[in-house]
């Protein structure tokens, strides 16, 4: 049983034509140890028996279901609006993909870390996953990731996966101080950038809390592998890095006077060494603090930098 039973957790699922891997996902919330939790779901326009299986769910477990319409404007775009939505409320919040399997603690684990951590302050919680193939069969681990969760490594590198986040209330208030208008990369990406940002506490556990399912409509893959190394060099080299880049800047400075007065000089030092000759860009980037977690990826930094694709 939970040591924090009293904190409900509201799951945050987005879903889109999700009906052949939803009905495991859905099982994975009933068996949670962690039993105080709700689900709000929002449906992104589904035409297959998404709605349906969410539906019939509801009817079959004690704990409150909202079901909202979606934005229908992209994956990201849904997943915020849950954000954003008052439809349920409550102490802490999870995003929730629609073809994952929890293990029956992820929430206890992350409930149990944010209790302990006796503030109000803003709290985000991450895990590593267990990646799993379209039968549900183990087929490796995501990257463990060694140096700590920081905004600096938040600028160039998105270690929380949004399927293994939990976050409290104070974390969610930040989040809805970004209209939802303003373009973002990914609601995991921005939650982590913003919580780290404004000087929030952030734990990266690094046991597995889920079975991440790999198949072909994974809109984000695994970072882990062969495949995610020659993707994250394509990207490099094709300049879609430095649109991202763009992208998150521009939303963070939307929040500028939430951040911290240390993290608003790193975004600046970040941003301004990516317009300059070269001897500068490589100067403001050492100034900025921005890493990555291996050796390697922090040399493509160091390349993306270079050659401009920063």
């Amino acid at each position: 049983m939970s040591l924090s039973p009293s904190l409900k957790v509201v799951i945050l699922l987005a879903t889109r034509n999700g009906a052949r891997y939803l009905p495991e996902q859905l099982e994975s919330y009933r068996v949670q140890s962690h039993q105080n939790w709700e689900l709000l779901v929002s449906d992104d326009g589904s035409t297959d028996e998404t709605v349906q299986i969410i539906e019939k769910f509801a009817q079959s477990v004690p704990q409150k279901v909202a079901l909202c319409e979606g934005p229908r404007k992209g994956f990201w775009q849904n997943f915020m609006s849950t954000v954003h939505c008052d439809e349920i409320d409550g102490d802490l919040f999870a995003f929730s993909d629609q073809d994952d399997v929890w293990f029956a603690e992820k929430l206890e684990r992350a409930v149990m870390w944010i209790a302990a951590q006796q503030t109000d302050q803003p709290l985000l919680y991450f895990s590593r996953t267990e990646i799993i193939d379209q039968q549900g069969n183990p087929t490796g681990l995501s990257p463990l990731f060694e140096r700590r969760p920081s905004f600096r490594n938040a600028l160039v590198q998105n270690i929380g996966g949004g399927n293994t986040m939990v976050f409290n209330l104070r974390a969610r208030d930040a989040l809805r101080q970004v209209p939802q208008d303003v373009q973002i990369v990914s609601h995991d990406w921005w939650t982590y950038q913003v919580i780290a940002g404004i000087g929030g506490t952030i734990h990266y556990d690094p046991l597995p809390s889920l079975g991440y399912r790999q198949h072909g409509e994974n809109i984000v893959g695994s970072n882990s592998g062969a495949r995610a190394r020659f993707f994250r060099i394509a990207a490099l080299a094709k300049g879609q890095l430095a649109s991202w880049n763009d992208i998150n800047i521009s939303a963070l400075n939307n929040i500028r006077g939430l951040l911290t007065p240390s993290n608003a000089q790193a975004l600046d030092w970040f941003a301004s060494s990516r317009k300059a000759i070269l001897p500068v860009r490589l100067y403001r980037l050492w100034r900025s603090g921005v890493y990555r977690q291996s050796f390697p990826q922090n040399l493509g930094l160091l390349v993306g930098a270079m050659i401009s694709r920063l």
